[in-house]
């Protein structure tokens, strides 16, 4: 073989073996290429996870209060009961039943079932719930009808607040628009520190209702605020006033039938909003023996509200006259005016027997209030004694 050719066999072996290298070389360069690349994904993914972690939001716990179970249904008809509605109306002669659910069951009616004795009115306890039974219906059983579960341990019943149920029923009677009563007169104390109602039941819920003045006859507009009606309470007066007091009555008007109903009398009462605010004081806190004194409880009150004192004092229980003298009288205190009652006890000649303690109790409607001082009687000084 010629040299020249074997020169250029050898340089291309040569060639070819360096270019078979740069290849791997450039595969693996590629290869950490592409690890670095997806190692660098991955830090950046697990980066964001934890920084994602860091900022996660709280969530939000709502404690929800337990809703209140109805556990009341009326009896519509074999074995067919629904839940009443808040108003019921029935007519007169119909029979009402209700069911309210649960072991232990109480219930709330018109008062006056509680005295009936011609067998009309029961009330039956089961395993699973207690029955109530209305039947031959009148007017007069119209009212508010409840029942409420009783939570019962070993040894007492109270009250489940979260299962009850309650509907008020009309028993429509075409001939007695009003709920019957007992009473042709009542009298109602008028009292200025809480509301005063005048019931007038009305069997049915679209009678028309109004109030009236016996004397002087007229018409008593209700404004919806100083005096406001609801057709399951009657009337409300919401704050009392002398103008009212009187005799009055409701009249209720439905499809041509016009009744009135029960006289109430108002009495105004000019009522206290606390006890009265009493102090005592004695003419002198030692007294010398034959000598006068008095004893002064006063107490500061609102106009027009009476103010009744009692005494108890060291000579009452032997028998020692004593006397009182009682005054009344308007005061300006705070720029607002007051009422004044004083009661003055007053002791003649000082004996021994009126030492020791003086109490007055001064009271009102509202409560009373009790002071006391102390009064020591002395010995008799002589001339020349000092």
């Amino acid at each position: 073989m010629k040299p020249g050719l074997i020169f250029l066999l050898v340089c291309l072996s040569i060639f070819l073996l360096e270019f078979v290298d740069c290849q791997k070389d450039e595969k693996v360069t590629k290869n950490v290429a592409k690890s670095k690349k997806q190692n660098v994904g991955k830090k950046v993914k697990a980066a964001a996870t934890k920084k994602t972690k860091g900022k996660r939001k709280m969530k939000k716990v709502s404690v929800k209060v337990p809703a209140k179970i109805f556990i009341m249904s009326q009896l519509l008809g074999k074995g067919r009961f629904q839940k009443p509605p808040d108003i019921l109306v029935i007519p007169a002669g119909d029979r009402l039943v209700l069911r309210c659910k649960g072991k232990h069951i109480s219930w709330a009616y018109p008062s006056y079932l509680d005295e009936e004795d011609e067998g009309r009115f029961s009330i039956t306890h089961r395993e699973r719930y207690s029955q109530l039974v209305v039947a031959n219906s009148t007017g007069a059983d119209t009212g508010e009808y409840s029942c409420w579960a009783l939570y019962c341990d070993t040894e007492t019943c109270r009250k489940d607040d979260s299962k009850t149920g309650s509907t008020y029923v009309f028993f429509t009677d075409p001939r007695e628009l009003f709920v019957p009563t007992n009473d042709y007169y009542e009298a109602v104390q008028l009292r200025t520190d809480r509301h005063t109602r005048l019931p007038c039941q009305v069997t049915n819920p679209l009678a028309k209702v109004s109030l009236h003045r016996e004397f002087p006859p007229e018409v008593i507009p209700v404004d919806g605020k100083l005096i406001t009606f609801d057709v399951k309470k009657g009337f409300v007066i919401h704050k009392a006033l002398p103008l009212f007091a009187g005799t009055v009555y409701c009249v209720a008007s439905y499809q041509g039938l016009r009744q009135s109903s029960t006289k109430y009398l108002l009495i105004f009462t000019n009522y206290p909003s606390a006890p009265p605010s009493a102090t005592i004081t004695a003419s002198s806190s030692s007294v010398s023996l034959g000598v006068n004194f008095n004893v002064t409880c006063t107490a500061l009150g609102e106009i027009d509200i009476e103010v009744d004192f009692t005494w108890e004092f060291p000579g009452q229980q032997l028998g020692r006259p004593t006397y009182t003298r009682e005054i009344q009288e308007p005061v300006y205190v705070d720029s607002q005016m007051r009422q004044l009652s004083r009661s003055v006890l007053l002791v003649d000649e000082a004996r021994p027997v009126d030492d020791g303690l003086y109490k007055c109790v001064a009271q009102n409607l509202q409560g009373k209030t009790t002071v006391s001082t102390h009064v020591n009687v002395l010995p008799r000084t002589t001339p020349g004694q000092k």
